[in-house]
C-alpha cells in the first residue's frame, strides 16, 4: 500500500483534498478512486483513506481507518554526523532513518568537505528532512526522525543527550561495543572524510566522556562508518535482536 507523510491530525470519516506534494506522487503511482493509500504524521497516528476523486490537479480522500502504530527501536539513538559530500551525506541520512535513528544532528568539524552557513545551510537541512521523510515512506516507520540545524562540533558536543552511552567511531585505542555496558540511549559521533583531528577526538573522549570504538581493522568511509556502526548498536541493544 503506498504510503505518506501527512502532518496533520485526522479523523475517520473525514474528507479532505490532499497538498500538491502528496498530488504529484499519487499521480505518478497512477492511483484510480476507490484505491486505498496510507497516511501517517509523523508522530505514530496512522490512517488508511480512500481516494475519492482524481483529477489533474487535485485528490480527495476519504479517511476509513485510524490507529496508533510505532515501531521505533526501544534504543533511541542520536547520529551527530559532520557534514561531508552531498551524496554521502544524503546516502547517510537516508539509510540511518531506514536503521531506526530517532534524532541526527549535521555538524562541522575539522575535515567537513562542505562549510554551509545562512541560507544555504538551511535549505541543505530541509533536503535532508525531506530525504529523512521519504525514507520513513519506503521503510514502514511512523515517526519521523528529526533533522537539527548544522552546528559546530563545539555546539554538537555542549548539547548531548543526558543518559545517553556517547560512542566515537576511532582508531584511538578503540574498544568494542559488546565490552560496554547496555545504555538507556546512545549517541554516535561520526566524522566526515578523513575522520577527527587528534584535537576533536580528545576533546569528545576526555571532557565529553565519549567511548573510542572501532568495527574491526578496516578503516570505514564515513557513511560506511555510520551505517555499520547503528546496525551493530542495533543488534546488540536495539530492535535488531528480537
Amino acid at each position: 500500500m503506498p504510503r505518506f507523510y501527512l502532518p496533520h491530525a485526522l479523523a475517520v470519516n473525514q474528507t479532505l483534498t490532499l497538498p500538491d506534494t502528496l498530488v504529484r506522487h499519487i499521480q505518478v503511482l497512477r492511483a484510480q478512486p476507490g484505491d486505498v493509500i496510507e497516511l501517517f504524521d509523523g508522530h505514530g497516528q496512522v490512517y488508511q483513506a480512500a481516494i475519492l476523486t482524481m483529477g489533474k490537479k487535485s485528490v480527495s480522500v476519504s479517511v476509513q481507518t485510524a490507529a496508533t502504530i510505532l515501531c521505533e527501536s526501544p534504543l533511541p539513538i542520536t547520529l551527530l554526523q559532520s557534514v561531508s559530500s552531498s551524496e554521502r551525506m544524503d546516502f547517510t541520512i537516508q539509510k540511518s532513518v531506514e536503521l531506526g535513528v530517532a534524532h541526527i544532528v549535521p555538524l562541522i568539524s575539522e575535515r567537513s568537505s562542505q562549510r554551509l552557513s545562512g541560507e544555504r545551510a538551511d535549505k541543505k537541512v530541509a533536503r535532508w528532512q525531506d530525504i529523512a521523510i521519504a525514507a520513513c515512506e519506503q521503510c514502514g516507520r511512523t515517526v519521523v526522525p528529526t533533522i537539527a540545524p548544522i552546528v559546530s562540533l563545539a555546539e554538537a558536543l555542549n548539547r548531548l543527550p543526558e543518559n545517553s552511552t556517547r560512542l566515537l567511531m576511532s582508531l584511538n585505542r578503540p574498544q568494542a561495543l559488546n565490552q560496554l555496558p547496555t545504555p538507556q540511549a546512545a549517541t554516535l559521533l561520526v566524522g566526515a572524510e578523513g575522520g577527527f583531528s587528534a584535537a576533536e577526538e580528545a576533546l569528545a573522549i576526555t571532557q565529553f566522556g565519549f567511548n573510542a570504538i572501532s568495527l574491526g581493522p578496516r578503516i570505514l568511509r564515513t557513511e560506511t562508518a555510520a551505517l555499520a556502526a547503528i546496525a551493530a548498536i542495533q543488534m546488540l541493544w536495539g530492535d535488531f535482536a528480537i
